[in-house]
């Protein structure tokens, strides 16, 4: 399944800002099933199902795509790629065409932060994505990882992407419940 969460959280910013201020829950019946949004001052919330990877052999493609060979792999719906340092992940020399070429949806890489407690960049090129900037659905293999390596249940961490964005994330079990800002990027009126 596919969680389309900047969508998810667009939608919920959209609905909580100019259509009913009151809001603070909202559910979403999405192809992908149900989706909770809550709003909290500033802050915005969904819950996911939670999706933790198996470890696995690390395939000569990913290394190629990546430019580096992570210290661990895990695989969920995505590649969970695991290295030594944010600077790593800042640093991978990235090959596109490589990626398209593995045998999931997309590829996580991720390590301790400096300031947070991990660091994320997410790449789907399959689906037209080369670099997402903000990726909630990545965290619900995230968080069930970081859970396991920090042996806490909440995190700040943060995607390093050129946009970027400060995620809080609660581990659930079962679930996995990211919150970060919203921002108004465009407003506009159309007259039909």
């Amino acid at each position: 399944m596919y969680f389309g969460n900047n969508a998810t959280l667009a939608a919920a910013f959209v609905i909580c800002r100019y259509l009913d201020t009151s809001l603070k829950n909202i559910i979403f019946h999405t192809k992908s099933g149900i989706l909770e949004a809550s709003k909290d001052e500033d802050l915005f919330t969904l819950v996911f199902p939670s999706r933790e990877g198996m470890g696995c052999d690390v395939p000569e493609v990913l290394v190629k795509g990546l430019g580096k060979e992570p210290k661990e792999l895990y695989k969920a719906r995505d590649y969970l790629a695991v290295f030594d340092s944010e600077e790593d992940i800042l640093n991978l020399e990235l090959n596109m065409d490589e990626l398209k070429k593995l045998d999931a949806f997309g590829v996580i890489v991720t390590a301790k932060g400096h300031e947070v407690d991990f660091v994320s960049r997410f790449f789907v090129p399959k689906a037209g994505i080369d670099k997402d900037p903000v990726t909630g659905s990545a965290y619900c293999t995230l968080i069930p990882y970081w859970k396991k390596q920090l042996n806490k249940n909440k995190f700040v961490s943060y995607q390093l992407s050129e946009r970027g964005g400060i995620l809080y994330c609660t581990d659930l079990g079962e679930n996995v419940k990211i919150a970060g800002e919203a921002v108004a990027y465009l407003e506009a009126y159309i007259n039909v």
